[in-house]
């Protein structure tokens, strides 16, 4: 008999590594924080590009991964792309550190 099981599924593991391998990554994590403090919880893609010092296309890059991974949701207002966090995504993996069993990742 196992003396350790695990409380994931096999699909919930790759779902969680999916988020944390978002968030693996420096530029994307101040992108997240910079969402976050924009005015009513959205950025427009064109104030995310300074603040890292990045171009455009690799700040669009980043965000491609984060909403990939369901961490922000896009939407497209004429030219420009504006971007908010996904509360419950966050909060779901930070329930799977805590327990290490996601809400729904």
């Amino acid at each position: 008999m196992p003396r350790v099981t695990s409380s994931l599924s096999h699909q919930d593991a790759e779902r969680v590594a999916r988020v944390f391998k978002a968030m693996g990554d420096p530029t994307r994590v101040m992108l997240l924080s910079l969402i976050s403090g924009g005015e009513a919880g959205e950025a427009c893609i064109c104030d995310l590009t300074e603040p890292v010092g990045l171009s455009q296309a690799t700040v669009s890059h980043h965000m491609k991964l984060l909403v990939e991974a369901g961490l922000v949701t896009r939407e497209q207002r004429g030219r420009w792309a504006y971007f908010a966090l996904n509360e419950e995504a966050l909060d779901a993996a930070a329930d799977a550190l805590r327990r290490g069993v996601p809400a729904s990742v």
